[in-house]
């Protein structure tokens, strides 16, 4: 890794909170952030498998810490995830933005129709398809609400830039579709720094 790269990562992490703090989590701010973290995603040799490596053997995800605050706040990680890899509908309680470095993440997004905001019974009507790939991420509000798939035949390495670290989010639900339920999310791979 070079110094240069990790500067000029720095100086975009420090980019993206000025926008953010400046004018708030809204669409316009975070459609400019996920636009420094897509000039992150594109820096050539950065985050390669040499340096972050794939998931282990029977493992579906590695996910790397690549920088943080001390408050926990403004997080970049790099996911790391094998082919089948699916993630039902979830929200994350913090703003987030996911550029692709290398292959597509199909992302379902959905609307809460059933009135609630909490875990119990809940109804969601898909709204639209966005595949993450090299050049087109996508930001998501705190509220939003969306499910991913890893298709295709190699892992794939997207940064995910959250306003609060995972490892904080404790009001987070995942949603099932088939029983008509949000539960509480509970983090299913271990961040490696």
């Amino acid at each position: 890794m070079s110094s240069i790269a990790d500067d000029e990562i720095q100086a975009l992490i420090v980019e993206a909170k000025t926008c953010v703090e400046r004018d708030g989590a809204n669409r316009g701010s975070l459609a400019d952030v996920l636009t420094l973290i897509e000039r992150a995603a594109a820096l050539p040799g950065r985050w390669g498998p040499d340096r972050y490596p794939d998931p282990d053997t029977g493992e579906r995800q590695a996910r790397y810490l690549i920088a943080t605050d001390p408050d926990d706040s403004f997080t970049l990680y790099l996911n790391v995830m094998r082919p089948g890899n699916r993630i039902p509908p979830h929200n994350h309680t913090t703003w987030a933005c996911i550029a692709a470095v290398e292959g597509a993440e199909h992302n379902t997004l959905y609307e809460r129709t059933d009135g609630h905001t909490g875990a119990g019974p809940a109804t969601l009507h898909a709204t639209g398809e966005v595949d993450v790939r090299p050049g087109r991420g996508i930001a998501l509000l705190a509220d939003d609400i969306h499910s991913v798939e890893i298709r295709g035949e190699k892992p794939i390495r997207h940064l995910h830039f959250y306003g609060k670290a995972l490892e904080t989010l404790t009001e987070r639900l995942m949603f099932d579709l088939d029983a008509g339920e949000a539960q509480p999310m509970k983090m299913a791979v271990a961040t490696k720094k």
